[in-house]
C-alpha cells in the first residue's frame, strides 16, 4: 500500500490538469470495489455514512466521523478526500482543532463548508467563514501542508442560490488558502463556467447528484477539474434496497432480479482479501 505521503502527492497531482471522477463510498466494501474499478481517488460521504448507521445527514458526531474516515483511509490504496462538513465547530480555533484531528487520519484532502446548520442564518458571515478557512489552512500547514484543503460555498444547498454571492465566497476562500473550490448545487453550464473562471487557476469540484445532462467530457470542457457524487451512490443502493424490500413486504421476490450475483461479490472480496494478506 502507498504511504500517506505518496497518496497525498498523487492526489495533488490529480488536481494539476484534466478532470477526474471522485466517487463516494460509504464503507470498506464499497471503497475497495471502487478501487477495483480503477478510480484514481475516493471521497467520503457524510450522508451515505450517516444513513448506514441509522442517522440523518449532519448528525454524526465528530469522533464517529473521524473513525469512519480513518477506516476508509486504511482500507484503500487510493487517496481519500474527507467530506468534513463544517469542521464540527463554529469558531476558527475549533475548526483548526477538528482539521488537525482529520489530518491525523491520513486523508489526502478535506473539505470545510460555510453552512451553520441554523435555518434562520444558514451561512456564516463572510468574515467568519474566511477566518475558518484560514484556520484550517494553518492547521494543515502546521502538519506539513501536503493535505489538500477544499473550500465549500453552500449557498445553493441552503436556499440561497445567488451565483454572485457564491463566486464572491469562493474567491475569498481561495485567497484564504483553499486549494480547491466547491459550490454544491450549481447545475447549468453558465453557473459552472462562472465558478471556474472566478477562482482560476485553482481547481473546481462539481457535485453530480443525478442526471444533469452532462458527461464527464462535457464537464472537463467547462474547465472542471474533479467530479464527486456525494451520497448518490449510497442513495442508488438504498433505492434498490427500498424497492426490493417493498416488493418483499407485498409478497413478491421481483425486487431481487437486479441483485449482484453472490459468486461475483464473494469472488471479488475473496481475491481482494488474498491480495492484502
Amino acid at each position: 500500500m502507498p504511504s500517506i505521503a505518496e497518496k497525498r502527492a498523487t492526489f495533488r497531482k490529480l488536481h494539476e490538469g484534466g478532470c477526474f471522477a471522485l466517487p463516494n463510498p460509504w464503507d470498506i466494501g464499497t471503497a475497495r470495489y471502487l478501487q477495483h474499478q480503477g478510480f484514481k481517488a475516493i471521497a467520503t460521504t457524510s450522508a451515505g455514512y450517516a444513513f448506514s448507521i441509522g442517522r440523518p445527514d449532519n448528525a454524526v458526531p465528530r469522533d464517529a466521523m473521524l473513525a469512519h474516515i480513518a477506516e476508509l483511509v486504511e482500507a484503500s490504496d487510493l487517496p481519500v478526500n474527507a467530506d468534513y462538513e463544517n469542521g464540527y465547530a463554529h469558531q476558527p480555533d475549533g475548526v483548526a482543532e477538528s482539521v488537525r484531528l482529520c489530518v491525523e487520519t491520513g486523508v489526502a484532502g478535506l473539505s470545510i463548508e460555510d453552512s451553520t446548520g441554523d435555518k434562520e442564518n444558514p451561512l456564516y458571515d463572510l468574515d467568519l467563514a474566511v477566518a475558518r478557512i484560514r484556520a484550517a489552512r494553518k492547521a494543515i500547514d502546521d502538519d506539513g501542508g501536503d493535505t489538500l484543503l477544499v473550500g465549500r460555498a453552500e449557498c445553493f444547498l441552503v436556499g440561497k442560490p445567488d451565483l454572485a454571492e457564491t463566486t464572491r465566497r469562493l474567491k475569498a476562500y481561495a485567497d484564504a488558502g483553499a486549494d480547491c473550490l466547491y459550490a454544491p448545487g450549481i447545475r447549468t453550464a453558465e453557473q459552472i463556467t462562472a465558478v471556474v473562471q472566478a477562482v482560476a487557476p485553482k481547481p473546481v469540484n462539481v457535485l453530480v447528484g443525478g442526471p444533469i445532462g452532462f458527461t464527464m467530457n462535457d464537464l472537463a470542457a467547462l474547465g472542471v477539474r474533479r467530479v464527486s457524487v456525494g451520497g448518490s451512490l449510497a442513495r442508488a443502493a438504498w433505492g434498490g434496497f427500498i424497492r426490493a424490500s417493498k416488493a418483499l413486504a407485498e409478497g413478491s421476490f421481483e425486487g431481487f432480479k437486479d441483485a449482484a450475483p453472490h459468486p461475483e461479490l464473494n469472488g471479488f472480496f475473496r481475491e481482494d482479501l488474498k491480495a492484502r494478506s
